[in-house]
């Protein structure tokens, strides 16, 4: 190739595996990007989906589906759990979790009742009542929301007093701070226009969403690319300075 020297076997080596390995990656991104959107568009359409029996998708749920299912049971009114970090508005306010028990089963099931607005002051918005009658309930059998990393060990069992808060809601933490078994997912209710709560799921992908995916997909691309231009660089031909020998042969020859 005119203009570019012939680079060593090692050098060509490393840069062929690095761009290997930089679009490996970038097309592994791109593929988390579309797996997250299929999830997502599969969410929205189970909220129209028929009911399914609780008892098939209990303890085996699929691992990329939402069973729209109804249960029924009483709550357990007197233990509610308050998720302080959902930013579903400017005023503040909490996702409200209470357990249920279910007719004929030892385990007890999480609702997500819905997002409680606040008013802006800080405080946890004042709870509804709950019935201490049996209801039955209908939503989507969702996976519980995502822990995180909170510092300080559990929250949950150092508070004394009800309704409990956390930054996350781990399931461990709340079935060890009520002493029972919980089901693997939460039960999150459907909309209901009578209801204070506002009901708005959806999936948590908000610390890596599909287009953040995109974007490092974009990012490893662009370090394929850089690493062939920089192995031409560096091999690049260098123009061989000739000009001031030539001048210096001509003066000699006049001498």
């Amino acid at each position: 190739m005119r203009g570019f020297r012939r680079p060593p076997w090692w050098a060509l080596l490393l840069t062929v595996a690095g761009a290997l390995l930089f679009m490996r990656l970038g097309v592994w991104q791109l593929h988390r990007a579309d797996f997250k959107e299929a999830l997502l568009r599969r969410y929205a359409a189970s909220s129209f989906a028929p009911v399914q029996d609780f008892s098939r998708v209990a303890m085996s749920p699929p691992a990329d589906g939402f069973p729209r299912v109804q249960v029924h049971g009483r709550y357990l009114a007197d233990r509610v759990y308050l998720l302080d970090n959902p930013q579903h508005d400017e005023r503040g306010g909490v996702e409200v979790f209470v357990p249920l028990f279910l007719h004929d089963s030892s385990r007890l099931l999480l609702v997500d009742l819905g997002f409680l607005p606040g008013d802006g002051s800080g405080k946890a918005p004042q709870l509804p009542a709950l019935s201490t009658d049996d209801v039955t309930l209908q939503g989507l059998y969702v996976p519980p929301p995502s822990t995180g990393f909170e510092m300080g060990g559990d929250a949950l069992t150092a508070q004394k007093s009800w309704p409990k808060k956390a930054i996350f809601l781990d399931p461990a933490q709340v079935a060890r701070d009520l002493g029972y078994v919980l089901y693997p997912r939460v039960l999150a209710l459907d909309a209901d226009p009578a209801a204070i709560y506002v009901r708005v799921h959806t999936l948590d992908f908000s610390s890596m969403p599909p287009a953040r995916h995109r974007a490092y997909a974009f990012q490893w691309f662009s370090f394929a690319i850089a690493a062939v231009v920089i192995l031409l660089v560096l091999n690049r031909k260098r123009a061989r300075r000739t000009s001031s020998t030539s001048t210096i042969d001509d003066s000699d020859e006049q001498r």
